[in-house]
């Protein structure tokens, strides 16, 4: 399997969820074992050689590349989750939605600080959901190593917000 391959293997839904936008579906790419596998390890081979502790991931689809990278590499995982939904003292973080804001959180003792970090998303767009969770691990006194995702879509400014860190990024758009 190569790149395009899997870039074949990801559903495009047109205006969903909204007019003009251009979704992309990784269901049907994580449905298949054998591409989510080789997604996966692309991801770990991409990142391997970096200095990493943990692997810091948003909700929802964060959470499927996320744990399975963490996996991979050997490494806990530490998720990122919506206000309300994790039971500790936590760390918030707003971001900017498409109308509004929303509110991500971490447990405060999820990152000790000094600790090197991997921070997974599904998807690059605009930055706005991966810095919430980045803020939150520097907040946490933790050191960002390096941000990765499945898929980048270079048409929007995400990775220019993200400039001060080491990006990878596996299927582009």
């Amino acid at each position: 399997m190569n790149i395009e391959e899997l870039k074949a293997k990801i559903r495009v839904i047109p205006d969903f969820p909204g007019p003009g936008i251009s979704f992309k579906d990784i269901t049907t790419l994580i449905k298949d074992g054998d591409a989510f596998r080789f997604a996966v390890r692309e991801l770990a081979n991409k990142v391997g050689n970096k200095d990493i502790e943990l692997v810091v991931a948003p909700e929802a689809r964060g959470f499927l590349v996320g744990i399975a990278l963490a996996y991979e590499l050997g490494l806990g995982f530490i998720p990122v989750r919506k206000k309300g939904k994790l039971p500790a003292g936590t760390y918030q973080g707003e971001y900017q939605l498409e109308y509004g804001t929303d509110v991500l959180e971490m447990h405060r003792d999820a990152v000790q600080p000094g600790q090197k970090v991997l921070v997974v998303d599904d998807l690059l767009a605009t930055g706005g959901t991966v810095s919430a969770a980045i803020g939150l691990v520097e907040r946490a006194g933790g050191i960002v190593e390096a941000v990765a995702f499945l898929i980048e879509l270079t048409y929007l400014p995400g990775r220019k917000q993200l400039e001060k860190y080491d990006v990878v990024s596996l299927i582009k758009y």
